[in-house]
This record gives structure tokens, sequence and C-alpha cells, in this order.
């Protein structure tokens, strides 16, 4: 067990989880097989998981164990994780299927070592092969010295291991013998005259003679007849088998032809480094997910961050807006601005799309408009200046940012705004219902031309500006229904007497409602403001 031992030690490296396999040995008898740490689950535990899995307390701390399907009563426990918030589910998901497939990939190597019980170097090379792969999980390390143990047992001068690139739709090179590795192409699994392309699209070995299937690409490792056998990695159910490259043997030392013997020998060693390959993939991909999501929700906060305080315009202006921000880094924002003479500034936008492009071209825009809101009071002129600082990296993304800004003046009692494609902003003015301030102008980078302004009365003190984004009116309950624009302004104008910080909470009350425990698929952000 000391390969899968290798692959727990990666995941505990990589996750910060402890893990254990146990199997029965006897009636009462629960040996590890391996494991992490001795602070083990309590084994008498253990059967009454059957198929499924369950949680129990140990002394220090949660664990999640899981009956490993087969025939042998087997059973994989995680946990505790040192890592805070990490779901047990979720990493027993990911690595119960190495598990499983490395048991039944045992069970394969336990019958083929049977049936070649009388060849006895071929057996030590099989547990040679082992020690090998569970010293690593990185196959180009382990691929060479594979070749030589397998060469030499089989008395093979030349030989190569191929490996399935996706990216290319290709077989590529880890490790050549009687060969440069530098020098060996990779090769196209359409290639009609390969051995290898052939062996990897049909899944099964071939024995090729001397003059058969000449292929350039394969003439620095082949002379002569060739053994070509798949490496295969059997996924659970509904995938099934999957290829995943080729291992190929040439140039017997004997002269004498490669064997049925030596094609189950060689079948057998190809599914070790089909579950290697596999684990090698399944560890790097888990790894670089978690330093994905680390760097994510540091970008995230690193956003949240450059919005402004309610009380950066206070006293010209009350102010409550809030952002709940959705689980990656995204394109909404609000900025707000003193421009002298009790005037206040208050912008709302969103960028298209989502990720890291979506929020660098957010904290563009408000670094951007920062400036040129001090040089100008016309909403229209002040989103002209900004689209010219972002056009050629709106440009270089394709992407757009629809936005709102107004200029609010309560001693010339004046709402100035320009809209460039928000769908979210209205005036509740005293005594009437909502006034939609419509967007007269597409998002910045769909048009050249400077955003049209427009002018409303404004009552200080009694007015009350509404704006947010669709993450708001678009939340989604789970099983799918939109909150809707309507319940939005239905909440604030059963409040439009309170303070804006209390209007806010009622919104927000109301979305937690609707949403319950759905995902949020977008960022959340509402601003009121009454000056």
């Amino acid at each position: 067990m000391s390969d899968l031992a290798g692959v727990l030690a990666a995941f505990h490296d990589a996750m910060r989880c402890e893990a254990g396999l146990w199997t029965r040995a006897g009636a009462d008898a629960f040996p590890i097989l391996t494991a992490r740490t001795p602070q083990a689950p309590t084994p008498e535990r253990f059967p009454s998981v059957a198929d499924g899995e369950c949680f129990v307390e140990s002394t220090s701390g949660e664990i999640l164990i899981s009956r490993i399907p087969g025939s042998r009563a087997a059973w994989l426990a995680l946990g505790p994780c040192a890592r805070p918030g990490v779901d047990l589910r979720r990493l027993m998901a990911f690595l119960l299927p190495v598990v499983t497939q490395y048991m039944q990939s045992a069970l394969e190597v336990e019958h083929a070592a049977n049936e070649l019980a009388e060849r006895y170097e071929e057996i030590n090379l099989l547990y040679t092969i082992s020690e090998i792969l569970g010293r690593t999980v990185a196959l180009d390390e382990a691929a060479r010295t594979i070749l030589v143990e397998v060469s030499e047992t089989v008395g093979a001068r030349r030989a190569s291991v191929l490996v399935y690139d996706r990216a290319s739709n290709a077989l590529r090179p880890v490790a050549a013998l009687g060969a440069d590795l530098a020098g060996v192409p990779a090769i196209s699994v359409d290639d009609p005259c390969s051995v290898s392309a052939r062996v990897f699209r049909s899944r099964h070995p071939l024995l090729v003679e001397p003059d058969q299937m000449l292929c350039p690409e394969e003439a620095s490792y082949r002379r002569g007849a060739m053994l070509s056998v798949p490496i295969m990695w059997t996924a659970p159910a509904p995938r099934g088998a999957e290829p995943l490259g080729v291992v190929n043997l040439s140039d017997r030392r004997s002269g004498q032809p490669f064997t049925a013997g030596d094609q189950k020998l060689i079948a057998a060693i190809a599914t070790q480094i089909g579950t290697a390959i596999q684990n090698t993939r399944l560890v790097r991909a888990s790894v670089e997910q978690q330093r994905l999501t680390h760097e994510m929700q540091l970008a995230h906060d690193l956003q949240m961050k450059l919005l402004p305080s309610d009380d950066i315009v206070a006293p010209d202006a009350v102010v409550s807006a809030r952002v709940v921000p959705a689980e990656s880094v995204g394109g909404d924002f609000y900025n707000l601005f003193r421009l002298g003479r009790s005037r206040t500034g208050v912008m709302i936008g969103d960028v298209s799309g989502h990720g890291y492009q979506a929020a660098l071209i957010m904290a563009l825009t408000m670094s951007a408009a920062a400036i040129h809101s001090q040089t100008t009071t016309d909403p229209g002129e002040m989103l002209h200046a900004l689209f010219t600082t972002v056009r050629d990296e709106l440009a270089m993304t394709e992407m757009f940012i629809s936005a709102f800004y107004a200029v609010i003046d309560p001693q010339s009692e004046e709402l100035c705004y320009a809209n460039t494609g928000h769908p979210h902003a209205f005036l509740l003015a005293h005594g009437h219902d909502f006034e939609r301030l419509e967007a007269s102008d597409p998002p910045l980078g769909m048009d050249e031309r400077q955003p049209r302004t427009t002018r409303r009365k404004w009552a200080p003190g009694r007015d009350l500006l509404v704006l947010f984004t669709d993450g708001v009116s678009d939340a989604r309950n789970p099983i799918g229904e939109r909150l809707g624009e309507g319940r939005v302004l239905e909440t604030i104008l059963a409040h439009r007497d309170e303070e804006p910080r209390v209007i806010l909470d009622r919104v927000f009350e109301v979305l937690e409602g609707h949403m319950q425990n759905a995902p949020r698929r977008d960022d959340l952000t509402l601003v009121l403001l009454r000056s």
C-alpha cells in the first residue's frame, strides 16, 4: 500500500486533511492499511456505514467515514481537517474514486501475479513499479525508472511511455529508453500509420511485426517488432474505462518474439501507471482549484475595500449602501463624491462579465471616476471623460459598462443625471410614486458619443434616490424563481419615510427570505440617498 500512502500523503499536504484506509481482517479486527496519522476514528462504528457514509466524533475532531465499493470490506476515513470551513463531503467525493480505483487496480495486479506465479522476476517487477510510483505523484519523475525496470525484465533495448495531451489531441512522450527524449516527437491520436495512436484509439494491445505499420514518429524507439499496450484508467460509472496513454517495447535482446505473458505483464504495469497518471492529475487539479479559490477570495476582499464609506458625503447627504459579494470577483461598483457647495455625486455601475478582467475594469473605472468627477459637474461630460480613459481596456477585453451618474444640488433643488444602459435607477419624489430615470444612452463601450444629461426637480430631505444592480432583481430562490424588480420597489415604497439605512435593511431582509440557501449568482448592490 505504499503507493496509496504516497497519494494520501500528497492529499494531506494539499488539503491539510487527515486520511486513513481501514479493512476488515476478521470478525472483530480492523487493521489500518495506511494513514497519515495514528489518530484514527473508532473502527467499531465502521460496519454501520454499509454502502453509504457517516460522521463520527474523535478526540481530535469530526471525521467522515465512507464504505469503499468492491468485494473487499474497506472504509476510507477523512478528518480532522486543519483548514477551517472545509466540506469533508466534497473532499470525500474527490478522494473516494481515487482510492476505489486503486483497490480495483490492486486486485487486478494480484490476479495477474497469481497467473504469473512462476515468473519471479516479473512479480518482483510489479512490486518494484509499485514502490517507484509510491515515492512520487509526478509521473515524469518515475517513468524512465519504470521503463528501465520493465525493459530489463522482458529484455527490451528500446521503450517509451506516451501520455495523452487533451489540448493538442496528441500522445506526448514522457520517457524513452534507447532514444533521446528531447528528439522524440508527439504523435497525433488520429495518425493512421502510428502503432501507438491505433492502440490508444482501439484501447487494445497490439504486437506488430518488423515490417508492419512503420511510422517515422516511432522510429527512434522502435527496432523490429514492437509490443504496444494502452494505459487505461477505469473511472467510476457512467464514464467507464478511459485511455490515458501507451507503453511501447521493442528491440528484444534475445531476438525472441514477445509473448502473451509479456503482454499480460505490461498490461498490469500499465494499469498501475494509469492510476498514477490520474492521481497526479487529480491532485494537481485539486491544489490548483484550492489556490484559485483562495486568490479569488483575496481579490474580492480587495475589491470590496475600494468601495467608499456611507458617511464620506456627510453631512451633505444621507447615504446607505451595501454590496453582498457573490462567490467570485465581479464588476458591480458604486462611488460617492463630495463636489462642494453641498453638492453630492453618486455613481453605480456594472462591468459586463465576471472574474479578474471585470474586477480590473471595475477598479480602473472607480479610480478614473474619482478624478473626472472633480473636473465637471455635468454627468454626461463626466461619463464621457470616464469612457475615454477606459476605452482601450474595454475594446481589448470586449467588455462594456452600464453606469448611472447623478449630481444632486440641494441649494438649486435639482437632480442632474446621465444613464448609460443602467436599468435600475429611480427617483421616489415626496408624495409621488417611483419615476424611472431612463437609460437614454447605451452602455459605455458601445457608443463613442457623449451621454445626454437630464435634469429633474429635487426636494431636499424628502426625495429618495434608489439605485441597484441586476443582481438584486435577478436573485433566485432554490427553485430558480426571480425576486423581480417589483418586489424591491414595493418594499422601498412601504418604508419610504424611514431612514435610508432602515429601508436598506428591509430590502435585504426580503432578499434573504426569498433566496434562502440558494447560491448567489451575482453581487447584490443597493444604494439609497437623501440630500
